[in-house]
């Protein structure tokens, strides 16, 4: 892979999907986009650049997006936002939405839907707690391939051992082969769809908690307070965010305040709700 191809390709990936790559990622290059050459029949990543370029490149651009932003999940990632979806948001929720019945949570970047199961999960073992409210729980990702898998709720056995708890294995998976599935009463509670952040989110309407965890430090810093400032628009007054552990709302947006107390987690500021925060345009899909 030439200097050139490389420069191509950071900018290819940073216009389709706002990944940013360092200088120093040819390494990361060469492991996720050779099988995609070798797919094309193409053997050296030169080669595949050459494809990009023309009109007849248009799948193999999607494979190579598909290839470089998929990243790894795993249940109850981090701990904390799941104690803090348990202990903060839903006693505040669950009281404030007696009338309208209705809480809906967006999980972005869900990938293998390793973390909408999970919030699923505490969903049903809360069960009378919560029978009294509908839940929707919406998963996006920009990638394809890892939605249609998570439709599937299929876990390897290294899968399900990363994370969670041995009682939630064997409440709500059941066994086959080497592999585990998840209930369908599960499976049901959320709905999963495409989303490029970097596209509209008008049509996913509005959400009282949001979880866009680790994926905003592969943005960057316009396009964290693109997403940020976007996400804010499509979130109730008295909503929740919650972030990953290396990323912060904090010197890039007044459209988030910090809960106190609760690392990691962020409600909409009124103040910018009431349109003195700066938006970006958003890029329109075809």
């Amino acid at each position: 892979m030439t200097p050139a191809d490389y420069e191509f390709l950071r900018s290819f990936l940073k216009e389709r999907s706002g990944l940013v790559l360092s200088n120093d990622k040819q390494y990361l290059i060469e492991s996720r986009l050779m099988p995609v050459a070798r797919s094309e029949g193409l053997d050296t990543i030169s080669a595949l650049v050459a494809k990009l370029r023309t009109p007849a490149g248009r799948i193999a651009g999607e494979a190579v997006v598909e290839a470089m932003t998929t990243n790894e999940s795993f249940f109850f990632r981090d701990k904390t936002p799941f104690e803090h979806f348990s202990n903060v948001m839903l006693p505040d929720l669950l009281e404030s939405r007696k009338a309208q019945r209705r809480i809906r949570i967006w999980c972005a970047a869900a990938s293998t839907g390793q973390e909408p199961y999970s919030l699923a999960m505490i969903l049903k073992d809360m069960g009378l707690k919560v029978s009294s409210i509908r839940f929707e729980i919406l998963g996006t990702d920009i990638s394809r391939e890892v939605l249609e898998r998570a439709k599937e709720g299929s876990y390897s056995q290294f899968e399900v051992q990363r994370g969670l708890p041995i009682q939630m294995l064997l409440n709500h998976f059941t066994q086959k082969g080497e592999t585990w599935e998840i209930s369908p009463a599960i499976k049901q509670m959320v709905q999963y769809r495409p989303l490029n952040l970097l596209d509209s989110y008008a049509a996913l309407g509005q959400f009282d908690i949001v979880f866009i965890r680790n994926v905003l430090i592969y943005f960057e810093q316009a396009a964290k307070v693109e997403i940020l400032e976007r996400v804010a628009k499509q979130m109730s007054p008295d909503g929740y965010m919650v972030l990953g552990a290396a990323e912060t709302v904090v010197g890039l947006t007044d459209a988030f305040r910090p809960v106190t107390g609760s690392r990691g987690l962020y409600q909409p500021n009124p103040e910018f709700a009431a349109g003195t925060g700066s938006v970006f345009p958003v890029r329109q899909t075809a």
